[in-house]
């Protein structure tokens, strides 16, 4: 492994990804609508709403029988009025996976980018004659996918709880947000989530013949954090430490059986055969 290489193709892809405006409104629109504009807006409307509606109050009630006996459901089950109940569930329980969106949408982009967009370019044939291992080329850009959109992560995070917490804090009398679900989440799962994503972004781009085919196959790494979402409005699932940190520990596993994978492809035209051809 040279890691000099394998910086200098990350620094070259992360300013190429500052140059794209495809991948940079990506970056910002993730954030704004999962991080700040879902939880702001949904916020305001429950505070200034009187709900009276069966069937939000029956699945608010089928959410909290859902959650574990202890301090955290008596904690829930004595807030005053049914808008705290809806506003404490919503953003420590269901958030949590639209928020995942963020990385994970980002890394598809990001990484379908890096390696279509080498051929859209007509920049791989140079990388691939060049005398660069496979095995560093492929860490290069996994690294220049993985440091943009876990910054971005953070910094939606800190947007998220900025919003959350100026809009709550005066009807919980304190702060209702970061919790122990969400460090998981943002420091252990979506780590593993996005290592996954950029790994499979892979296989996709070598199977594609530009961005758009790319990005319309690779949506459909999607559906597991949609599946998750649903489970979480209805109540099937809810998120625990137990669970996040099970995800986490099998996302690992899947990520270095994936990476074990690609980094023993050293016949280049295994990898990148039919995007040059």
């Amino acid at each position: 492994m040279n890691r000099s290489q394998i910086i200098a193709i990350a620094q070259k892809d992360i300013r190429a990804i500052t140059s794209n405006v495809q991948v940079w409104l990506g970056l910002v629109l993730l954030p704004l609508v999962f991080g700040v504009l879902l939880p702001g807006i949904l916020i305001l409307v429950i505070k200034m709403v009187n709900i009276t509606d069966g069937d939000l109050v029956d699945m608010v009630q089928k959410v909290i029988t859902q959650l574990p006996a202890g301090d955290k459901k008596e904690q829930i089950t004595a807030l005053p009025t049914l808008n705290h109940q809806i506003i404490y569930i919503f953003v420590n329980y269901m958030l949590g996976p639209f928020f995942l969106l963020i990385p994970v949408l980002n890394s598809l982009m990001i990484a379908l980018n890096s390696l279509v967009g080498e051929k859209e370019r007509r920049t791989l044939e140079s990388l691939l004659f060049a005398p660069i291992e496979v095995k560093d080329l492929f860490l290069g850009k996994l690294a220049a996918t993985f440091i943009p959109t876990f910054v971005v992560t953070l910094v939606s995070f800190l947007l998220c709880g900025i919003i959350i917490n100026g809009l709550t804090y005066s009807m919980f009398d304190g702060l209702i947000f970061p919790n122990l679900n969400w460090g998981l989440l943002l420091l252990w799962v979506a780590p593993m989530f996005t290592g996954l994503v950029i790994q499979i972004s892979i296989f996709i781009s070598a199977r594609s013949k530009g961005f758009q085919e790319a990005q319309q196959i690779g949506g459909i790494v999607v559906l597991p954090v949609v599946g998750l979402a649903i489970s979480q409005v209805t109540g099937v699932l809810l998120l625990s430490p137990q669970l996040l940190l099970g995800v986490g520990l099998l996302l690992l596993l899947v990520n270095l059986l994936l990476l074990r994978r690609l980094t023993k492809m050293n016949q280049r035209h295994t990898l990148f055969e039919r995007q040059v051809h």
